[in-house]
C-alpha cells in the first residue's frame, strides 16, 4: 500500500467504509496516523474493530483533526458533514487529495489524470495500456480499478493513471497532474450541482491543480470542456476529430467515433509522456478494451467477436452498431439483443439499422425486438445465448462482426452483465477454440 511519513502522529476521520474507505483506514493506520472511521453497515466497521476509533464524526467535536475523508459517493450538497467539518475548520477530502500529500516521498514519478463524462474508463485504460506495452512502469486507479492507495508504490520513472470522476476532483486540492486530460463535457449528476456550470467547473479544477511545468490535453469536442481551458498558464494541446485522416481498422477494440476522442486523447497524453508514435500505436493496436464494453473477445476466421454486455439499454447500445459500418456496401453486423427490457423501441438503435447483417433476439425481449427488427433486417428468434452465438457463427463471413449489445437488462437469464459477458466469452471460446494462448496472441498484435 501507498503510506506517508507525512500523516504519521496526524488525526483524520474516515466517512465510508467501502473499497476507497477500507484502503485509506489501513494507509493512514500503517502510516501512523489517528483514525476514527464509520459506517452505517456493522459489516464494514467490523475489519476495524480494535484497530482504530470507530465513531460517527457527525457526532464529534473535531478541533485539532487534519481531515474528514469521504467516499466519491457522499452528496457534499446535501450531506451534512461538509458544514460540520467547517465549524471545527477542518477540511473534507478523499483517497485522492491523500495521494496527492504522500507523492513527494514515492519514487519519482508521474501522473495522469483523466476526467470528462463519457470515455474517461476507456482512455484511462488505454493509456495505461499503451505505458504497459512499452515497458514503462505503471498502474491506474482513481474511479477504476483497485483504490490507488491499496497499492504498491511504482519504482523510479513509473506512471499513475488515475480515471477521476467529478466527485473525486471536489474532494482534491493539490493533484498537479504531469498531464491531465479533460474529454468532453455533457450533462450529468445535475443532482449534485447547482447547475452544468458548475458540473463543468468541477471537471476543469482538475487543469487548475497543475503547476505551469504540467501540461494539458483538451478535447474541442465540447464547448464546456473548451471553456475550461481558457487562462491557463501550463502547455495545453488541443484535439479535435472531427477531420481525423486515419484508419481505425488497426484499433480493432477502439472502433467508432466515441473511441476515436479516446483513442486521440490517449495518443495525445503519450505523446506528452514522451512515448514514440510506434510504441503509441502498438499499443493502439493491441488493447482489447474493458470488460463488457466493446470488448474484443477474439477474431476467428476474420470475424471480430465483440462483448457490450454492459450496454443495457438502446442509448449504450446504438454506439456499439454505429462503430461498425458497412463495407463496400455490405452490413458486417451479426447483432445479438435481447433481454429484460427497460424501454419499449429501439431508441438510437433505429438509425444504424444499415449497418446489420443480421439480429439474433434472446431472452424475454427477444419476440418485441424481431418484431420491431424484421420488417428492416434479417432476424433468427434464438431465444438463448448459446443458440444466438451457434447461429451467428454459421452465418458470418471474414470481416464481419459478431456483436453481444443486447441493449436490455441481463436479470431474465443472468445474475447481471457481467455473468451474461462471461458466459458470451465461454460461448465464442467453446465454437472458436479461443484458449488463453490465442488471447495472448492476439495481445501481442499476432493474427489470430
Amino acid at each position: 500500500m501507498i503510506t506517508a511519513k507525512a500523516f504519521s502522529g496526524k488525526s483524520y476521520a474516515v466517512l465510508g467504509l467501502a473499497r476507497s474507505g477500507a484502503a485509506t483506514v489501513e494507509a493512514l493506520l500503517a502510516s501512523g496516523a489517528r483514525v476514527v472511521a464509520w459506517d452505517r453497515q456493522d459489516v464494514a466497521r467490523e475489519p476495524f474493530e480494535g484497530r482504530c476509533e470507530l465513531a460517527d464524526p457527525l457526532e464529534m467535536d473535531l478541533t485539532g483533526f487534519d481531515g474528514v475523508v469521504v467516499s466519491p459517493g457522499v452528496p457534499l450538497n446535501t450531506h451534512p458533514i461538509k458544514p460540520h467539518a467547517e465549524k471545527f475548520g477542518v477540511p473534507v477530502i478523499g483517497d485522492i487529495e491523500l495521494f496527492a500529500l504522500a507523492r513527494p516521498e514515492l519514487p519519482p514519478h508521474k501522473v495522469v489524470g483523466i476526467t470528462g463524462t463519457n470515455g474517461k474508463s476507456t482512455t484511462t485504460a488505454l493509456v495505461h495500456h499503451i505505458l504497459k506495452t512499452a515497458g514503462v512502469p505503471t498502474t491506474m486507479g482513481g474511479n477504476i480499478g483497485l483504490p490507488i492507495l491499496a497499492q504498491e508504490p511504482l519504482p523510479e520513472g513509473g506512471v499513475y493513471v488515475l480515471e477521476l470522476s467529478s466527485y473525486q476532483i471536489d474532494l482534491t486540492y493539490s493533484l498537479d497532474c504531469d498531464v491531465a486530460v479533460l474529454l468532453n463535457i455533457t450533462p450529468d449528476h445535475l443532482d449534485r450541482y447547482e447547475s452544468f456550470e458548475a458540473y463543468a467547473a468541477s471537471k476543469g479544477r482538475l487543469l487548475g491543480m497543475q503547476s505551469e511545468t504540467s501540461s494539458a490535453v483538451v478535447s474541442s469536442s465540447t464547448e464546456a470542456g473548451l471553456k475550461q481551458a481558457n487562462d491557463l498558464d501550463q502547455f495545453v494541446a488541443f484535439f479535435d476529430t472531427k477531420n481525423w485522416p486515419e484508419d481505425q481498422s488497426s484499433w480493432p477494440a477502439l472502433q467508432g467515433p466515441h473511441n476515436l476522442e479516446n483513442a486521440v486523447a490517449a495518443r495525445t497524453a503519450c505523446g506528452e509522456l514522451h512515448l514514440s508514435p510506434e510504441q503509441i500505436e502498438n499499443g493502439l493496436r493491441t488493447f482489447t478494451g474493458l470488460p463488457h464494453r466493446m470488448e474484443l473477445v477474439t477474431r476467428h476466421e476474420g470475424v471480430l467477436y465483440i462483448n457490450d454486455s454492459k450496454a443495457t439499454n438502446p442509448d449504450s447500445t446504438a454506439p456499439a452498431l454505429a462503430a461498425y459500418p458497412p463495407e463496400n456496401g455490405k452490413p458486417r453486423i451479426h447483432w445479438i439483443v435481447g433481454g429484460l427490457p427497460k424501454e419499449d423501441g429501439l431508441g438510437p438503435c433505429e438509425q444504424h439499422l444499415g449497418n446489420i447483417a443480421a439480429a439474433y433476439t434472446i431472452g424475454d425481449a427477444g419476440p418485441r425486438f424481431a418484431e420491431l427488427l424484421e420488417p428492416h433486417v434479417h432476424v433468427e428468434r434464438a431465444e438463448m445465448l448459446q443458440e444466438a452465438v451457434s447461429r451467428a457463427k454459421a452465418s458470418a463471413q471474414s470481416g464481419d462482426v459478431i456483436l453481444l449489445s443486447p441493449a436490455c437488462a441481463s436479470f431474465d437469464q443472468f445474475r447481471d452483465y457481467e455473468a451474461r459477458g462471461a458466459a458470451f466469452r465461454q460461448v465464442v471460446a467453446a465454437l472458436t477454440g479461443a484458449s488463453e494462448e490465442i488471447q495472448s496472441a492476439l495481445q501481442a498484435g499476432d493474427t489470430v
